[in-house]
């Protein structure tokens, strides 16, 4: 059954109110509990805060408070459009760049779910005014005309992809610990020079040797050294030129892959060049990817945990860096690099729109090198929690796509579901967890 055979009512008959946020300034604090968002703080169905998220004081908060309610989306209305939030009890102040819609007579998770399908995305951004900067208006959001099966319906389907959200939730959230489990253990032991000395204790907190190193113009552990990446890694080099084709050929991965430091392979696409075993291009674990052409994207630093294919490459716009291991162990070279990213970022050269990293910024990078022993055991405890976050990102990306295929065919009626189909879906989700 089709969703056209479901009525449809204009969203405005739908919800009690459909507003916008403050169209003022208001003051800012350094710091406060007040967070003042916007469309670019709406992410994945959360409110998402920033680092550069301002802030304002609790006079301020109680100024523009608006009283949001279990049952209020948020949606991006401006230069981004079409990003979606919950609210969840946050205390936030939202700008114009922002609506709320509250739900009355329809499913928040329904009509969640309903205003990510494609075509609908579509029509906002077609329906947005302003050549620059995109703007959905608020007429137009309340007048989009939204299909109503019934309520039984509409709790079934947004059940369904909500267990799917839930657990790829739960995996994000699994993978975000362990990267901090491993970030904290390489800033205390390489960053604060904490690691354990021969009797247990912290080093240098306990009064261990430091030495000045000359390269890096700071003290390190005695016994540690420095070099410039070129001379720890076998390779640094990008990849092949943009050649892509719809079948055949070998995955290469681009810049829109590599964001927060992961790799979204789901974004990769082929290329008809077919790479022989031996050559170097071809990606191995542990190698670190490094965008490194165009505004916002130069910079990103991620390392491949797994492949999806055994010849998996990059494009000419990523740099590849790989260990040398006789020189530095993998590991620790890869959370050297993802630290970095604030250096690397901030290193582009070239005109506005034009932006490169130059290759000998990378290769003139001096790193610290610890002694083997160390690094050894760094690596010991990172490769079991690389194996588990590995496993998760894969499976977060077969739910990604398994809700994204089922997205619009529960939304047209062409699959229905019931409570048995939702016990399934959970029981499946479950099942797949480590």
């Amino acid at each position: 059954m089709s969703n056209s055979h479901w009525p449809k009512s204009s969203l405005k008959s739908l919800t009690t109110r459909i507003g916008d946020g403050i169209h003022g300034t208001p003051k800012y604090v350094e710091i406060s509990e007040y967070p003042f968002i916007n469309g670019n703080n709406l992410r994945r169905g959360f409110i998402e805060i920033l680092p550069e998220t301002k802030r304002v004081s609790r006079s301020e908060y109680e100024k523009y408070f608006i009283g949001f309610d279990k049952n209020t989306l948020f949606l991006s209305i401006n230069g981004t459009l079409g990003s979606l939030a919950k609210y969840r009890g946050e205390t936030v102040i939202l700008g114009k760049s922002a609506a709320y819609i509250k739900c009355s007579r329809i499913n928040i998770g329904f009509l969640y779910y309903y205003l990510q399908l494609g075509s609908v995305q579509q029509h906002m951004w077609n329906v947005a005014t302003g050549s620059t900067i995109k703007n959905l208006s608020l007429d137009s959001i309340r007048n989009l005309q939204i299909p109503t099966p019934s309520d039984n319906e509409q709790r079934n389907i947004a059940a369904v992809l909500s267990t799917l959200d839930a657990k790829i939730d739960c995996n994000n959230r699994i993978n975000g610990e362990l990267e901090a489990m491993a970030k904290s253990l390489y800033d205390y032991w390489f960053v604060q020079f904490d690691f354990p000395d021969a009797n247990g204790k912290p080093y240098r907190s306990s009064g261990g040797k430091m030495a000045y190193n000359p390269a890096l113009k700071r003290e390190i552990p005695a016994g540690w050294g420095s070099d410039r990446l070129v001379n720890l890694t076998s390779l640094i080099r990008r990849g092949l030129s943009p050649a892509y084709v719809e079948e055949g050929g070998i995955l290469v991965l681009n810049q829109k892959c590599i964001r927060d430091q992961r790799i979204a392979f789901a974004d990769a696409r082929r290329h008809a060049t077919i790479l022989e075993s031996e050559d170097k291009r071809l990606l191995r674990c542990f190698d670190v990817l490094v965008n490194s052409t165009g505004v916002g994207t130069l910079g990103r630093v991620a390392f491949v945990k797994r492949l999806d294919e055994e010849k998996t490459t990059v494009d000419s716009h990523v740099t590849i860096v790989r260990a040398k291991p006789e020189r530095v162990s993998r590991e620790y070279l890869c959370w050297s690099l993802l630290r970095f990213q604030p250096i690397i970022e901030a290193a582009a050269n070239g005109s506005t729109g034009q932006v490169e990293l130059n290759k000998g910024f990378l290769e003139d990078l001096y790193i610290v090198v610890p002694v083997p022993t160390l690094q050894k055991q760094f690596s010991e405890f990172v490769d079991p929690l690389i194996k588990i976050m590995a496993t998760k990102e894969k499976e977060t990306e077969y739910l990604i796509q398994l809700r994204d295929w089922l997205l619009p065919m529960l939304m047209n009626g062409q699959v229905t579901v019931g409570p048995r189909m939702n016990v399934d879906m959970h029981e499946r989700s479950v099942g797949m967890a480590i």
